[in-house]
């Protein structure tokens, strides 16, 4: 039996993730479906942050070097981003790598994200950050850069600066990091439909319709959910 009520998707990823964009874009298109066939719907889309490189410096690393000491040799990175850039042409994404300098620690990224999130939808400025380094190699380690994103998305430029120069919502965003390594997420994205089903990776929008139907459903059974993904 179909349960009544919202849907909510909350959705573990990291803004430095290419898998987790692709996903993005999957995840539109899975809920442009479900709005048509289940018309009237509230649907709630919730971000939680994921640190691919926690370790990195606040001040971020030169990408050249980032990139050597993940792949190691320069053909292998070749390949693997470009199987990305395909997947993400088939989502009408371009990505452009090569305008990325700097790779950036996503701490204060994700602290933005939260504190807008705490006033309104936040699906755009998720959407922004993504872009802005993946299309357009903007540097979104910076908080002069955060909080001009934010204000692209119509947030107070001001005041989305004067939240990240303080300590606003660091231990939020720890606890939150901590909470995803503690339930067994080890790679992103991954979507949590309704708290009870789970789907990791950068799944196809008929995947995701399954697990969004499981999770409305009392047996809440999927075929292939949970499947793991790396960032």
């Amino acid at each position: 039996m179909k349960q009544d009520g919202p849907l909510v998707v909350d959705v573990v990823s990291d803004i430095v993730c290419p898998w987790c964009f692709i996903g993005k874009r999957k995840l539109e298109g899975a809920l442009a479906k479900f709005a048509r066939s289940d018309p009237g719907v509230e649907v709630a889309v919730r971000w939680h942050p994921f640190e691919l490189n926690p370790d990195l410096p606040r001040d971020g690393m030169q990408r050249a070097q980032y990139v050597a000491r993940k792949f190691g040799e320069p053909a292998r990175a070749s390949e693997i981003y470009g199987r990305v850039a395909r997947a993400g042409e088939a989502v009408g994404i371009a990505f452009a790598f090569e305008r990325i300098v700097t790779q950036p620690n996503t701490f204060d990224g994700h602290r933005l994200v939260a504190w807008a999130q705490a006033q309104r939808d936040a699906n755009d400025l998720v959407e922004r950050l993504f872009s802005a380094f993946f299309v357009e190699g903007r540097p979104i380690g910076e908080i002069d850069e955060l909080a001009r994103l934010a204000a692209e998305c119509g947030w107070p430029e001001a005041a989305a600066r004067t939240m990240l120069a303080s300590d606003a919502l660091r231990d939020a965003v720890a606890a939150e990091t901590r909470e995803a390594a503690a339930v067994g997420i080890q790679g992103v994205p991954c979507f949590i439909f309704n708290g009870r089903i789970a789907v990791s990776g950068a799944q196809d929008p008929q995947m995701l319709l399954q697990a969004i139907a499981a999770a409305r459903r009392d047996d809440g059974v999927v075929p292939g959910a949970g499947r793991s993904g790396r960032g």
